[in-house]
Parts: C-alpha cells; structure tokens; sequence
C-alpha cells in the first residue's frame, strides 16, 4: 500500500521515499505527495530524483488494487531499482490551482440546491452538472455568490465520517457520479463551516481565500 502523504498535508511540495516496484512505464513509491487522479481531479505531475538523475512524472493514477499509486513516467527506467531513495517534488503551482477549484467546487454544491450527475475539476476552468428540474439559476447572482464566500475566508476542514454514518446520512453524497471509497471503516470529508459538508477525497485550500476571484466562462 502507498503512504498517502498528500492526504496528511496538501501543502507538503517535496517528501523523500523509496520504490517499492518498477513497471514498464510507471513507478510504484513507499509513500508519495502526488495525488492521483479520482473525484473529478487530475492526478499530479512533477518531478522525481532517483541516483543522481531527474524523472519527469506526467501523470499519477491508482493501479488496479486501488491501494498503490503509480507515477508515470516519460523517460527510460531501465536505471531504477526497487528500494532505490526517491526525492520527490510535485509541479506546486498547478496542484494549488485544482485544490482551489476543486473547494469552489463545493462553494458551488453549497449554492444550489440539486442533485450533481457530474464534473470536472481543471487548472484554468472547471465544471458542475446538476439535476435542475424546472429549477432556474441566475448565473450572475451565482458568480456573485460564490465570490462573496470567498472574501467571507471561510475556514476548510478535513474530517471523516463512518460508513454506517454515511449510510444513514445519503443526502451527504451530492455528485451522483463520483461516489466515495467504502470499505475502509470510515470516509474522509471535507466541511467548508456553515457552508458545505460532503464526502470528498480530493485536496483542499484551508481557507476559502485561497481560491481568489470566480469568474463564470464565458461563450461565445
């Protein structure tokens, strides 16, 4: 299994770990900072150092077990070993980006009272379906809601919640297609206070400050 380590600390841009296993075009850490694709969010990129020499990560996804993270990689790792000391960084600017659009995500579940069917969490735009019914939403009073939470510095938290608590509390799960992990005992969630609460295994900003100005796309 590999150590979450972003999951301890978002904020965390440099960890050091070892290989644990080698595949034809990814590697397989001890513990890692970079986040792996799930919840609508894209997995990291950055950079690994191993002997002496730099590995560039452009992607990183759970294997088939769900327990171990692979980190795919662009160039030859004919020189790599398991049990080889690994140095990693993570590309700090684009993962702050999507923890920032993914906690306004949840500003936008907190303001609008549907069913989510989807998403998409990206570094420049993002994106949320919802079940409207004949529900109507004003998209510039939205945008100058969601920008008020902003400036309000709401406080993010991560917590959890067991699975029996979920199972009692349905209403929790608000994106019918990105459905938490079960199994473990408990689901880890994240509480924006007074605002939103949900299940969610992406990363965060601690404070809604963080995300800066909301800006609807605009079409042309």
């Amino acid at each position: 299994m590999t150590e979450k380590v972003f999951y301890q600390d978002a904020y965390q841009k440099t960890w050091q770990s070892e290989v644990t296993d080698v595949l034809d075009n990814g590697l397989i850490l001890a513990a890692t900072i970079f986040y792996p694709l799930g919840g609508g969010q894209p997995g990291d990129s950055g950079r690994l150092s191993i002997g002496g020499r730099d590995y560039r990560v452009v992607d990183t996804r759970y294997a088939e077990d769900r327990q171990r993270i692979v980190h795919f990689i662009e160039d030859d790792l004919s020189a790599v070993q398991v049990g080889d000391s690994v140095d990693m960084e993570i590309d700090w600017e684009r993962r702050h980006r999507l923890m920032r659009m993914h906690t306004s995500m949840h500003l936008v579940c907190s303001l609008i009272d549907a069913q989510a069917t989807g998403g998409a969490v990206g570094e420049n735009e993002s994106r949320l379906d919802f079940d409207l019914q004949d529900q109507v939403v004003d998209k510039d009073q939205l945008t100058a809601d969601l920008n008020a939470l902003v400036q309000k510095a709401i406080p993010v938290n991560i917590g959890s919640i067991t699975d029996e608590e979920l199972d009692h509390n349905p209403e929790l799960v608000r994106t019918m297609s990105v459905r938490p992990p079960r199994g473990a005992g408990t689901v880890r969630t994240i509480s924006i206070e007074n605002t939103d609460y949900q299940p969610c295994g992406g990363t965060h900003v601690r404070n809604t400050s963080e995300i800066g100005a909301l800006a609807e796309r605009q079409r042309f």
